[in-house]
């Protein structure tokens, strides 16, 4: 390869020429192609803004007591109403239910009930339907 020396080798222009007097006349230029126009000032504080600000005001106050009590459901489960659910829907296992159960509901689900042992002979003696009472 042929070494090249910038100090031999004779200038390469660069093509670009600025034209005569063109920066005494660039702002001339400039200025002649730019308009002025007007632009239209808009106050925030005009008597229209500030009836539209307290009629929008008065609006979303009479709304929030209204959007509260459309809000608050009906937390208490109707006992009948749920057995109902619970029966049509015959397709949930008991082992289903257990699943979905953890410790502390399993807990919570435990009755306490005080039954009496002569009570309960008594009424397994009364009743010739044992086999209700007897759980597979």
């Amino acid at each position: 390869m042929k070494e090249f020396k910038l100090e031999n080798e004779p200038k390469i222009t660069s093509g670009f020429k600025v034209p005569d007097s063109y920066f005494e006349n660039l702002e001339n230029s400039v200025f002649s192609k730019i308009t002025e126009k007007e632009t239209p000032v808009f106050t925030l504080f005009s008597k229209r803004n500030l009836i539209f600000a307290a009629a929008a005001i008065f609006v979303i106050a009479l709304s929030i007591p209204i959007l509260n009590q459309s809000s608050i459901s009906n937390t208490k489960i109707d006992e009948v109403q749920l057995e109902s659910y619970l029966i049509e829907q015959s397709n949930l296992s008991e082992d289903d239910i257990v699943d979905l159960l953890d410790e502390e509901k399993i807990q919570q689900i435990k009755l306490e009930l005080n039954i009496d042992s002569n009570e309960l002979e008594e009424t397994l003696l009364n009743n010739s339907n044992l086999e209700d009472y007897i759980i597979n």
